[in-house]
């Protein structure tokens, strides 16, 4: 592809279609709208899914599940990556800072991977292999309100 054979886009150059300007235009008289009929009529708007009067796809459908109100978010942090930092403390504003976080919602540590050396761990809820695995490795965890 070189400047010789590039183009515009398709319809990049077409004009706007103005109605109602006359018979020359190709447009005039109905304006495109056809012959009488509820959508020539102007104010007439259908509901957005009108079928015609048949049941519209979104009422024909099943409903499925719920939603939880009183789901909690959690930014979700492995323990390879808490070894892979190379920091002995961390806490929620380490690991936002390093980039392994960019939410504000609560930190939750789960036990992936190993952790060999000894690290203090600030979040607000661990899971049970998590604990395990820093306790093992001579580290603490706190759990943050």
């Amino acid at each position: 592809m070189n400047l010789s054979n590039v183009r515009a886009p398709k319809k990049a150059s077409e004009k706007r279609k103005r109605v109602g300007r006359g018979m020359g235009s190709g447009m005039g008289k109905t304006s495109t709208r056809g012959h009488k009929g509820q959508r020539s009529r102007s104010g007439s708007r259908m509901m957005r899914g009108f079928e015609g009067g048949q049941m519209p796809l979104h009422r024909r459908l099943p409903k499925r599940g719920f939603t939880n109100i009183f789901r909690k978010e959690y930014s979700i942090v492995s323990i390879e990556r808490l070894a892979a930092l190379g920091e002995t403390t961390i806490t929620p504003d380490v690991l936002r800072k390093a980039g392994v976080i960019n939410t504000k919602h609560p930190v939750k540590i789960l036990g992936d991977g190993e952790l060999s050396s000894a690290l203090t761990v600030h979040a607000h809820k661990f899971s049970k292999s998590a604990q395990e695995k820093i306790t093992k490795a001579g580290g603490k965890f706190e759990v943050l309100q």
